[in-house]
């Protein structure tokens, strides 16, 4: 796209807030390229006919297209460009790479709806937010649901249901599910949470109210006191378009920012004093695009990335003043008194952090980054760790484990039933094939990793970059070798130091894919039928004792009676049966 085409494309376009995304165009597919945020739309995006800088300039040149969002107001422009930089993750935006996005609220596209939370929602559904409080946003939601008895089970539970469950018992949910109500009067209840959501508070105000006044009456004060807390979250809700308000005054929490930028590496670093007493400290990584190296830009990136879900400090202190005025006026305007102190104490507390910054840029603390340089590879930020677990055929089953930063990331977690087959490399194979494909076909509601770890040598590498090649999904793969602890990679076979950090860090991903793998076997391992079913006197529980005691069918079949007896509920003659039938 070149300058008069930007030009072109500006005229048409809103005098609005909202964000723009610039697009490249493949095909029928689309790639966010650039999102960001404006008062005025049009102008705005005129800028770019005179791109900035060099890195601008490129993505201009990329670009086919523009897309537009209005929004009602410029902060809710500024919470959006955050959500959608997160979910689009583009190549040319500053991004944080260690935290999440804001939630929404969106109302499914069923017969009856389902009320929820997400921070991914579906094509179809009728979405609300961002928000930047969640826990306002759940008491929110909770309340609609107790005044209007929305659903919010699953699609699986709600089509299985034969009797109403808990949330119809709690007052929480009306019972779709067993035609406790019809059609037209659940619609007419979804009708009413929509007009929440748009603005309409009374329509969840007023029956809390009445509800607080009739415990009040009642001198139910315990029950009056909850629904005045969730009256004054709905009342407030629609203050700021559902943005978090922190009040101004005392200066009590008080968070410390510095950014570093050296190379192709970004880190910021936080303080966090409570009371004039420091209690925190954290580390943030930050996937700058190239040529992004002001850290200025740095910090409004993380400012408004950051403080998805958290609540804002009283106060926050500044290596270097932010370049985005409209970050700095949505903080000031929550209440956040933003400084960039140059002595004192205030300023100690700066240069403190900055020093944070700084060693955990390349630094021996930092093992992610020296994965990277070992195997030569991008920073492997996100790596998921792949384990296959059986008995000797029998329960096959697989983990697939993520770490973010060098830390577990269990919410991530995923877990796969595997044809029975007793062929480590091939059920390798058909576990990363499973995730592969996820991925490639946009099943997977979770980012592509950076670096993917099996647990096993050669073999098992091999099967598992067959199932890549299969796919066509491109993520670096590798392998850790119990035995010797030894590194495979497509190039060869490494050892790296046995106090490197970053061989620290592949082992722990690889024992927690082998602790998680080995847990879902052992589940699954008694759900299945087993000749000690037709064993005279062994129920389903001493089958389980049996089975984790001794690991498997063949193995109880080679103890001794001695050794059965020992397992609770198994006597003399039971121990006899068991030897004489298996």
């Amino acid at each position: 796209m070149d300058a008069s085409e930007v030009r072109e494309r500006a005229a048409g376009l809103p005098r609005e807030p909202g964000v723009y995304q610039f697009l490249e165009r493949d095909g029928d597919a689309d790639t966010v390229l650039y999102v960001g945020k404006a008062v005025d739309i049009r102008d705005r995006v005129r800028s770019y006919a005179d791109p900035r800088s060099d890195r601008i300039r490129k993505m201009v040149g990329r670009a086919d297209a523009v897309d537009t969002a209005v929004t009602d107001t410029e902060t809710q422009a500024l919470l959006l460009e955050a959500n959608l930089i997160k979910r689009h993750q583009p190549r040319y935006n500053v991004r944080l790479k260690d935290d999440k996005s804001y939630p929404l609220v969106q109302l499914t596209e069923h017969e009856y709806p389902r009320i929820e939370i997400t921070r991914d929602p579906d094509d179809a559904a009728t979405v609300f937010g961002p928000y930047t409080r969640k826990g306002e946003v759940e008491t929110v939601v909770k309340a609609i649901r107790e005044t209007y008895g929305l659903r919010g089970c699953s699609d699986h539970k709600f089509r299985n249901r034969d009797r109403p469950c808990l949330d119809h018992e709690m007052g929480l949910c009306s019972a779709p599910c067993v035609d406790a109500i019809d059609a037209a009067g659940y619609a007419e209840d979804v009708g009413s949470a929509i007009r929440f959501f748009e603005g309409e508070t009374g329509v969840l105000a007023d029956p809390l109210r009445r509800e607080m006044e009739r415990a009040a009456q009642d001198e139910e004060f315990e029950r009056a006191a909850n629904a005045r807390d969730r009256l004054e979250a709905v009342e407030s809700f629609h203050g700021e378009g559902g943005e978090a308000v922190s009040s101004p005054g005392s200066r009590r929490e008080v968070d410390v920012l510095a950014a570093v930028v050296e190379g192709g590496d970004a880190t910021v670093a936080r303080l966090h004093a409570d009371a004039g007493q420091l209690v925190d400290r954290s580390r943030h990584r930050l996937d700058a695009p190239d040529g992004e190296d002001r850290v200025a830009g740095l910090l409004s990136a993380f400012l408004t990335q950051y403080y998805a879900e958290r609540e804002l400090p009283d106060a926050i202190l500044l290596s270097e003043r932010p370049d985005d005025a409209d970050v700095l006026d949505w903080l000031e305007g929550a209440g956040v008194e933003v400084s960039v102190p140059g002595a004192g104490r205030e300023g100690k507390l700066v240069e403190l952090a900055l020093k944070n910054a700084r060693s955990g840029v390349g630094g021996a603390d930092d093992p992610v980054g020296a994965l990277g340089r070992a195997l030569d590879v991008p920073r492997p930020e996100r790596i998921e760790g792949f384990d296959v677990s059986h008995a000797q055929g029998k329960a096959v089953v697989g983990s697939d484990v993520c770490f973010v930063g060098g830390s577990a990331e269990k919410a991530d977690y995923r877990r796969k039933k595997l044809a029975d087959r007793n062929d480590d490399y091939a059920n390798m194979r058909d576990l990363v094939r499973w995730r592969a494909e996820r991925a490639v076909e946009g099943r997977d509601d979770r980012p592509d990793p950076d670096l993917l770890l099996v647990d096993g040598g050669e073999g098992q590498l091999a099967a598992a970059r067959d199932a890549l090649a299969e796919t066509g999904w491109d993520v670096p793969c590798i392998a850790l070798a119990k035995s010797e602890e030894l590194v495979v990679t497509p190039d060869g076979v490494e050892r790296f130091d046995d106090d490197a950090p970053h061989l620290h860090l592949l082992q722990r991903v690889r024992d927690e894919a082998h602790r998680f793998a080995v847990q879902y076997h052992q589940s699954v391992r008694d759900e299945v039928s087993t000749a000690l079913d037709e064993v005279e006197g062994i129920g389903p529980q001493t089958r389980r004792r049996l089975l984790r005691r001794f690991g498997s069918v063949d193995a109880v079949r080679e103890a001794g009676e001695a050794a059965l007896r020992d397992v609770e509920g198994v006597g003399p003659t039971t121990a006899e049966r068991i030897a004489r039938r298996l």
